[in-house]
């Protein structure tokens, strides 16, 4: 799960995760925090890799208090096909919008779900999130999973 105040810029390419194919948002990344009184902060190596790529905002000291979210995590619900599939199946057949899933943690629990679609003909969001943060998070979510099915 990533930290609902992380904003992720950049691939992360020198990490030291044992498994980074196995992180929250596809790969380690670069970024800084959104947190109030933290706006734009870039946070250290060990900051990124312990709390923003993985962690809850509850362990972090940057995050307010009050807050909506701990984390936030995202799951494939209507996965595009590989492209040797798309060969083999009649183009009416093949996926053509990808659904996401955002399902939100606080105190290590269920705090809501949310649902975001791309379209994979057109290449743009049909359905986005309202938050800038959760929508590039899923940007980068999305491109770390396509880039595993080619």
């Amino acid at each position: 799960m990533a930290c609902p105040y992380f904003m992720p810029v950049a691939k992360l390419e020198n990490g030291s995760w044992p498994h980074p194919a196995r992180l929250p948002l596809g790969c380690g990344w670069s970024g800084h925090c959104t947190a109030p009184g933290h706006e734009d902060a870039i946070p250290s190596q060990d900051v990124l890799q312990t709390f923003c790529n993985l962690g809850y905002a509850s362990t972090c000291g940057w995050a307010p208090a009050e807050r909506r979210w701990d984390a936030v995590r995202f799951a494939v619900v209507a996965p595009a096909r590989s492209s040797r599939e798309q060969d083999s199946i009649p183009s009416e057949n093949v996926a053509r919008v990808l659904r996401l899933t955002v399902v939100y943690e606080q105190n290590n629990r269920p705090a809501g779900q949310g649902e975001l679609e791309f379209d994979l003909l057109t290449a743009a969001w049909s359905r986005r999130h309202e938050d800038a943060r959760i929508q590039k998070m899923a940007e980068c979510f999305l491109e770390s999973y396509l880039r595993k099915r080619s």
